[in-house]
């Protein structure tokens, strides 16, 4: 009988112990909330899983998706740490409301291509084939970037394009095409790069073409902001930018 007494009491402690270490385990466990540009998913992805191989305990949780939901997002007071925007118009809505800790500033930048599906059967090869009726094109509205960016490259171009329909991001441009749903949109060559199992890319012509800059930044009420720039500091480091030009980015 005692000693079946001492068995339970050893099995109740390790219980116990192990309850404690679970919990332990559990406090100890940093959640790092990354709002990206939905056109970051990619780079961030494999960089992110990357990061928490160095750093155990480590959480990266990405929130993608327009760059102006984000910034709407966290102007509402959702639980961000790090944001990075497709463009420097979302993170000023940022900046100016004095959500960051520091000012933000570019860590990455792409260019436009059109996108067209694999073999490209209709022989797009320019701007300009876009203004036929027939083609069904798709686009996003101009408050995110890749539609502020693409409708500026039509300025450049002298052409006038109308959607056949607006998507939410950069990546239903890329689905819509992939699918067949669109004949042909305008993306960053980031994406193309991304998709290429997919999609297939057209060049624009540099004279018509838009830098797009990618700004990050820390936000101010975050409560890891020490993560946050050690998380950065890696994105920055030459592994963290090699990632991005894997992905057909260029690196400051």
């Amino acid at each position: 009988m005692f000693g079946r007494r001492v068995l339970i009491v050893a099995l109740v402690l390790l219980i116990f112990l192990a309850a404690c270490s679970s919990s332990s385990e559990s406090q100890q466990q940093t959640t790092l909330n990354v709002y990206a540009a939905s056109s970051l998913a990619a780079p961030f992805t494999y960089a992110g899983l990357a990061y928490e191989k160095e750093h155990p305990g480590v959480k990266v949780q990405f929130n993608l998706g327009a760059s102006s939901d984000l910034a709407r997002f966290i102007q509402e007071g959702a639980p961000a740490d790090v944001f990075a925007s497709a463009d420097n118009t979302n993170m000023d809505k940022v900046e100016s409301q004095d959500l960051l800790d520091s000012q933000s500033f570019i860590f990455a930048t792409s260019y436009l291509e059109i996108i067209v599906e694999k073999g490209n059967p209709l022989n797009i090869s320019s701007l300009q084939d876009l203004t036929h009726p027939d083609l069904i094109f798709v686009t996003t509205n101009p408050e995110v970037p890749i539609g502020r960016y693409t409708a500026a490259a039509f300025e450049k171009a002298s052409v006038t394009v109308a959607p056949d329909s607006l998507e939410s991001n950069v990546k239903g441009i890329m689905l819509k095409v992939a699918s067949g749903e669109a004949d042909v949109g305008i993306v960053y060559h980031s994406e193309v790069i991304a998709s290429v199992d997919q999609v297939e890319g057209v060049e624009i012509p540099t004279e018509f073409n838009i830098v797009a800059e990618f700004p990050i930044g820390i936000i101010k009420d975050s409560a890891n902001k020490k993560e946050a720039q050690r998380f950065i500091d890696y994105l920055l480091s030459p592994v963290g930018q090699s990632v991005l030009t894997q992905y057909g980015f260029q690196t400051p």
